[in-house]
């Protein structure tokens, strides 16, 4: 199992996400609404109080999240960013207003009680920090290949819950891949220091894959309704992750009967990210504006939904 400071550096990471998210959300409602693609809208940001915390908050989450992998195993730390979504929600609650039905109370406590529950059934081990070039071969080329598989399957259907599902599905995968290339890359600052690390390839990796992952979750946002992307990126994120974990790292978690409460826990999570996902607040956090879209005949309709 991870160790207590894996644990908590995970919990500060997600955290720090979900008060980025809230900050950046806040700054975006200062600035005016244009039609179209505004190049001054950076230099409007840069401005804003809420926008400048919400990037040092992304800063250190980044370095929380780097302290967690090189101090635990990835298939402990990378499913715990699941509690971003809750955290993100109880915060935005604070600095947004906004209420939280009942069945938004029970996502955060769905989600919590899964997760802790199949964390506790797997009990994942700690493996090595680094991984050989050839298992990296291999990983890669089989993320690669799923990647490109949902990113085309998103494109052969218009906006909607598939779209937005393969887009997520892709995301995913890539996210999960930054945090595998990003946990190999600290072992080379804790081996080579500051050197080692610039000279990795494994850094330029977790940077460029960290970008191709934060752009297809912004297509997943823009495709379809947040319940269809949701709980596809909940779920693939820490799936993958413990997947690389596995294969990559040599982390080891229970099978056998021990399956059935790691379901179990899988599929309360689920349940709770799909519930969240239907807060109006959780889709304001998403970007996803909560007046209707006007369609190029002038009627309104929902956003997300595609126009026939």
């Amino acid at each position: 199992m991870a160790t207590w400071p894996a644990v908590l550096f995970a919990l500060l990471a997600a955290a720090s996400n979900a008060l980025a998210t809230v900050l950046q959300r806040r700054a975006a409602r200062t600035v005016p609404l244009a039609p179209g693609l505004r190049l001054g809208l950076l230099v409007d940001l840069l401005h804003r109080v809420a926008w400048l915390g919400g990037m040092l908050a992304v800063i250190a989450a980044a370095c929380f999240q780097a302290l967690a992998l090189s101090q635990g195993a990835l298939s402990v730390v990378q499913p715990l960013f699941v509690l971003e979504l809750p955290l993100a929600l109880l915060i935005g609650r604070l600095v947004l207003g906004g209420r939280i039905p009942r069945g938004g109370w029970v996502g955060v406590t769905l989600i919590v009680v899964g997760l802790g529950s199949a964390l506790a059934a797997a009990a994942p081990t700690i493996g090595t920090d680094h991984a050989p070039f050839s298992r990296w071969i291999l990983a890669l080329a089989v993320c690669a290949g799923v990647i490109a598989t949902a990113v085309g399957g998103a494109l052969r259907h218009g906006a909607g819950g598939v779209r937005a599902a393969c887009f997520a599905a892709s995301a995913a995968v890539a996210y999960a891949l930054t945090a595998a290339l990003m946990k190999d890359a600290t072992h080379a600052w804790q081996t080579g220091g500051a050197a080692a690390f610039f000279a990795s390839w494994q850094t330029y990796g977790f940077a460029l894959v960290g970008v191709l992952a934060l752009f297809l979750f912004e297509n997943a946002m823009q495709s379809g309704p947040l319940t269809a992307s949701q709980p596809v990126l909940t779920l693939g994120d820490a799936l993958v992750s413990l997947s690389l974990g596995v294969t990559l790292f040599d982390e080891r978690v229970r099978t056998g009967w021990w399956l059935i409460p790691e379901a179990l826990g899988i599929a309360l999570v689920l349940w709770g990210a799909e519930l969240l996902s239907r807060v109006a607040l959780t889709r304001d956090l998403a970007g996803i504006e909560q007046r209707p879209a006007v369609a190029q005949d002038g009627a309104g309709v929902e956003p997300g939904t595609p126009s026939s």
